[in-house]
């Protein structure tokens, strides 16, 4: 017997006296082995979380909207974007501001290059950075030119 002062066995079983504690309820016993299962839609046994796709507090379920229509509280779309193509004038740019084709592509390169870079304004195209590269390489050609002919002018009026 233990005295009053003293402390308890924290190790001790405790006292046959003491009420059990209350377990939950056991959960639902599945069918024995080689049994049929149960038929798809059974309710589910009381006390079980609804199955999925029930919806909660009792509301509608959440259906789906038919086939091309959408869903509530969303804009329509717009469908694909129609492809783009390049601008054909500003290719040619490039290229011939490249070229440069005896100074005569230099000025074709600005010529094309900037009616390319207004019909890209205009329309839905690309080549906007090609047009501006041929706009560039073209004015460097002219300018190439121009000092050719300043240095040919001035070498033959000096030698002459």
């Amino acid at each position: 017997m233990t005295q009053p002062n003293e402390p308890t066995d924290p190790w001790a079983s405790p006292p046959e006296s003491a009420p059990a504690p209350s377990s939950p309820p056991a959960p639902p016993v599945p069918p024995p082995y080689g049994a049929p299962p149960p038929p798809y839609g059974a309710p589910p046994p009381p006390g079980a979380a609804p199955p999925y796709g029930t919806p909660p507090y009792g509301g509608q379920p959440y259906a789906t909207p038919p086939y091309g229509a959408q869903p509530h509280g969303y804009p329509p779309g717009y469908g694909y974007a129609p492809p783009t193509s390049t601008n054909g004038l500003a290719i040619a740019s490039l290229v011939l501001g490249i070229l440069w084709m005896f100074w005569i592509g230099s000025v074709l390169a600005l010529v094309f290059g900037y009616i390319a870079r207004h019909q890209i304004r205009l329309g839905h195209q690309r080549g906007d950075g090609m047009a501006i590269a041929g706009i560039v390489l073209g004015w460097i050609g002219v300018g190439t030119l121009a000092l050719t002919f300043v240095v040919g002018a001035l070498t033959s009026t000096s030698s002459g």
